[in-house]
């Protein structure tokens, strides 16, 4: 499940949050990085991740004090990721409200896989309804509407821009061709979908298209969602058809 969620970390090594960060963006996941240490709980409420990667040896309170916390206020999965492998801790861990426990060092593929099965389990029925797509696409399939995330971003000297602030969905207008023809390929991504499924997909609905005007249709979307988003959102496999990411 690559989706456009944030996941915050909670971690003082920051040569170890920079490498947990590259990898959560390189897997399509929005990150945002605790910087007060002796008030997680009102960054939590500022940035308002989908998840928490927290460590136990922290300043001011250990990431046990910061779960509990946590917990009087919301349910978003928490992944302790700690040094300390005593099953005393773990148990711990999980008695103050932690979802998962990974011991350092750990494989980065390992703390992927955990972090997809208890975002596929928290967030299933959200998730079936709002589908994520790359290009900061977000397509409620309950409204079929399709909607750019709009991240408020601030930059920090010669560094790169970060996530600051809730982000912001408009709604992208689309004609009711348009819509048909995305909602055929987000119900069948990644997979692709040729022209004439595509074609048939608008003959059910009484609008007898032909090849050229398919074409033409495709190309408008394509130009309006890439104006919207900055990037390509509808791929083409050469001979085959179309597909979305």
């Amino acid at each position: 499940m690559h989706t456009r969620l944030e996941i915050m970390i909670v971690e003082d090594d920051t040569v170890l949050a920079r490498e947990l960060a590259f990898s959560l963006e390189k897997w399509h996941y929005n990150v945002v990085l605790a910087e007060r240490f002796d008030n997680i709980l009102q960054e939590f409420i500022e940035k308002r991740p989908y998840m928490v990667l927290l460590d136990i040896n922290l300043p001011c309170y250990d990431g046990f004090y910061w779960c509990s916390q946590l917990r009087q206020i919301s349910k978003v999965p928490i992944i302790y990721i700690s040094s300390r492998g005593d099953d005393q801790d773990k148990i711990m861990a999980i008695a103050q409200g932690g979802d998962d426990y990974v011991e350092k060092p750990f494989r980065m593929e390992l703390l992927k896989a955990k972090i997809e099965a208890i975002l596929r389990r928290t967030y299933e029925y959200k998730v079936r309804e709002r589908i994520f797509l790359n290009a900061g696409l977000c397509f409620d399939s309950a409204t079929q509407s399709l909607y750019v995330i709009q991240e408020k971003r601030v930059k920090r000297d010669n560094e790169r821009s970060v996530f600051c602030g809730q982000a912001k969905e408009q709604e992208i207008d689309l004609t009711k061709s348009e819509r048909r023809l995305f909602v055929r390929l987000v119900e069948n991504k990644p997979d692709v979908v040729t022209r004439d499924e595509l074609m048939m997909e608008l003959w059910n609905t009484d609008e007898y298209v032909t090849d050229a005007a398919l074409t033409t249709i495709i190309s408008r979307l394509r130009t309006k969602l890439k104006t919207v988003c900055g990037e390509e959102v509808i791929f083409t496999k050469k001979g085959q058809g179309y597909f979305v990411q």
